[in-house]
């Protein structure tokens, strides 16, 4: 439960940064001239949009996760995925300018595709403006996508997805019913706190694999592998078929069933 609290501050804390990455699609969703109960529908329906775009990610991502915790590889994973968190938190300063990759060839199209639904101002076109801004690259997406391969399951993987996508939903809310109601120097301080928050949780991933016993922050071992119950030893199985049911008859030569 803890990891999923982690993905919904990491929400919460980044939606500040939201505000400047996707605040513009949000302050200029086809609301206007609509009654305040459309409007609150439509808002939702936009946030459902993009937070039903994280879940798909948290699908795709949660898997790869769990295809290393079959491999046995889930606490170098949480370990790997918490170093990477915090090593994201210090690269830009040694990297900036230094690494572009230029996402042109995928953004371009989605970004044609939501400009084409502004002109729709149907509840359905609101869905899927959301669908295509959850798809927008996005700094802290990609350190949510990073904490759902480190969850290590599908399940796990969705809803960190899930949350983080509810974390910026009280922001992205505000902003499409009321507008931008936080200044610049505002926005800049909480800004700052966010490279804290994600060290914090890259720390959170790394105590997880390290799996020191801790209570809500590093369980044991055996609480990151799952354990068979289904096993049958062969002396047990050898039992079972001298049972009287599974006798064969010495007339049909057929198995009793035993009433």
């Amino acid at each position: 439960m803890e990891i999923l609290v982690t993905a919904l501050v990491l929400g919460m804390m980044g939606s500040f940064h939201c505000i400047g990455m996707c605040g513009p699609i949000a302050l200029s969703l086809p609301l206007r001239g609509n009654n305040f109960g459309q409007k609150i529908t439509g808002g939702l329906l936009y946030n459902l949009g993009r937070t039903t775009t994280y879940g798909m990610m948290g699908a795709v991502f949660g898997l790869i996760g769990q295809s290393f915790h079959l491999l046995g590889f889930q606490q170098w994973i949480s370990v790997i995925m918490g170093s990477l968190m915090i090593a994201s938190v210090f690269l830009p300063f040694f990297l900036k300018n230094r690494i572009r990759v230029n996402l042109d060839f995928f953004t371009v199209p989605v970004r044609r595709t939501i400009q084409q639904l502004f002109r729709d101002r149907s509840y359905k076109g609101l869905f899927l403006i959301g669908l295509g801004n959850g798809l927008l690259p996005c700094g802290l997406v990609y350190l949510a996508i990073a904490g759902a391969i480190g969850a290590g399951s599908v399940s796990l993987g969705i809803a960190f997805m899930v949350f983080f996508g509810l974390g910026t939903l009280p922001m992205m809310l505000l902003i499409s019913w009321i507008g931008n109601i936080f200044t610049l120097a505002i926005r800049n301080r909480m800004n700052k706190l966010i490279p804290y928050i994600v060290a914090i949780i890259g720390i959170i991933f790394i105590l997880r694999g390290l799996t020191l016993g801790i209570p809500y922050l590093s369980p044991p071992k055996e609480k990151l592998t799952p354990v068979s119950h289904m096993s049958t030893s062969p002396v047990k199985a050898t039992d079972a078929l001298k049972h009287p049911c599974c006798q064969p008859d010495s007339a049909g030569g057929q198995i009793k069933n035993a009433k």
